[in-house]
């Protein structure tokens, strides 16, 4: 069970024989887990408008705006990749002690480590910073285990189809943040004009995100209610140093089919073969995440089309805009008319077309500068992303049935989110630094990175097939009353 989002019957869910009476949502509860949502695209991409300026004014490349890619994806893979290192094990700790008191640290290690990103000084510092928040923070595997306990198999894909129209919408306010209030002692200096905002300027957008953390950790401490049950979490656990699994010290030899599963008993076909999927998925979003600010942001002359940062965050806002007002209006109606698996496929195709969008984009910037013919292709190019985001939401529902029991439904999140922080710790460092290689080197005119990206997406697609039509049948042990 799992991950991200989706809406709306049964038959999304579960096999015609086997459909259930809509019941409604813990509305109360929902909206705290969307809440947290809301927070993890606020703090992570409010980055993505300075983060290269940031780069160039610490002096890290040497006054070569060339190189600027390569710490800039080396940043943002590092938080994924000691994110890939402790998610699985917070997901786990959440099936035996509760996901509330994981979800509280999470918050707290989010708020933290922004507050030292702003304050950083330094490329070293920065790393820290960033290395710090993937290490405390597992609430995104946690999230999606606290969704499938909250709903069941006849209101699930209601649930989780909020999700992805919340992320867009952190997507929306989280670039507008981090356009809006970097350098604020040059945008507003009656308010901002002292000494401080001029040694960090990029200060203030991280002290909002954490301000709004802050407001989150307040709400979810004394409203959310924990959904693992009492008795699993009173049991009194010992630790397998030889096979690391945590397992109740009254355990039989037997192992329950109901309690949370050793890591090796869920490396089952539903579970490895949606993992795999949602790891392509976010293995090419990721890669498009962090070339798209680097292509707006670099001069025109080497490929890019020098936008300031104000710029690209009003364009990543607009983009997480209408991706959450699409995902909102659309998302069912579309999985109903066209199926899980159909969407997901079509979504993942979508790739191709972005990835060819942007040497046509610099080709022109080159000749003519940035006219209305770019601005356009810039619409297309945001327009098909927004349809590919439809594919997170397919995904999450097959992670999410594919769950041995709901016990072991955290530790199932925590592997997918495992699998695919590795994946999005390669891909930024991967993307920024094949931009960076194909300007320095003059590969293929400079474009040789969209086409490696483009036959990267054409391997995903044939991953992407192997799904079933029908998500897997849930099996519905060990339910949970909800009410608000």
């Amino acid at each position: 069970m799992n991950d991200h989002t989706i809406d709306e019957e049964t038959a999304l869910l579960a096999h015609a024989k086997k459909q259930h009476k809509p019941t409604s949502l813990p509305k109360v509860q929902i909206g705290i887990v969307l809440l947290l949502q809301l927070c993890e695209p606020i703090t992570s991409q409010s980055i993505y408008p300075y983060i290269n300026q940031l780069i160039s004014e610490l002096d890290i490349t040497g006054g070569d705006e060339r190189k600027v890619g390569y710490y800039a994806g080396l940043i943002q893979s590092l938080f994924f990749l000691t994110e890939a290192i402790m998610v699985i094990h917070w997901s786990r700790v959440s099936d035996h002690v509760g996901r509330k008191p994981v979800l509280l640290i999470g918050l707290v290690g989010t708020s933290v480590s922004i507050l030292l990103f702003g304050l950083s000084r330094t490329f070293w510092t920065l790393v820290i910073s960033r290395c710090l928040c993937g290490l405390l923070n597992g609430n995104i595997g946690v999230m999606k285990s606290l969704m499938g306990e909250l709903t069941n198999s006849s209101n699930r894909a209601e649930g989780f189809s909020l999700m992805p129209a919340v992320w867009a919408a952190g997507a929306t306010l989280g670039p507008l943040m981090g356009g809006t209030f970097a350098r604020p002692h040059e945008r507003f200096p009656r308010v901002f004009g002292g000494r401080f905002w001029q040694e960090y300027p990029y200060f203030l957008p991280c002290l909002v995100a954490s301000s709004f953390i802050y407001v989150s950790f307040i709400i979810t401490l004394f409203s959310l209610k924990e959904t693992v049950p009492k008795h699993i979490r009173d049991r009194t656990r010992r630790f397998s140093p030889a096979s690391g699994d945590i397992t109740p010290v009254d355990a039989s030899p037997v192992r329950s089919h109901n309690g949370p599963l050793p890591l090796r008993d869920l490396l089952i076909y539903p579970v490895i073969i949606s993992v795999s999927n949602y790891m392509a998925l976010a293995f090419l979003n990721i890669m498009l995440n962090a070339l798209l600010p680097l292509f707006f942001a670099m001069p025109i002359h080497i490929g890019g089309l020098g936008f300031k940062p104000s710029t690209i965050g009003y364009i990543m806002g607009s983009y997480g805009a209408g991706n959450g007002i699409f995902q909102a209006l659309f998302f069912a109606r579309t999985v109903r008319r066209f199926g899980e698996r159909r969407l997901f496929i079509w979504g993942i195709v979508s790739f191709m077309p972005i990835f060819l969008l942007f040497p046509v984009m610099s080709f022109i910037a080159r000749r003519s500068g940035v006219n209305s013919t770019v601005w356009l292709i810039i619409a297309v190019m945001l327009t098909l992303m927004i349809f590919m985001d439809v594919a997170y939401g397919c995904i999450f529902l097959y992670v999410t049935a594919s769950s041995p029991n709901k016990r072991s439904l955290g530790a199932t999140n925590g592997l997918s989110q495992m699998g695919v922080s590795l994946a999005r710790a390669i891909g930024p460092v991967l993307a920024t630094s094949l931009f960076s290689l194909s300007v320095e080197r003059n590969m293929l005119g400079g474009y040789a990175v969209y086409a490696i990206l483009f036959c990267i997406s054409c391997l995903a697609i044939s991953l992407a097939v192997l799904l079933p039509e029908k998500v897997w049948e849930e099996r519905d042990d060990d339910n949970i009353e909800h009410s608000d």
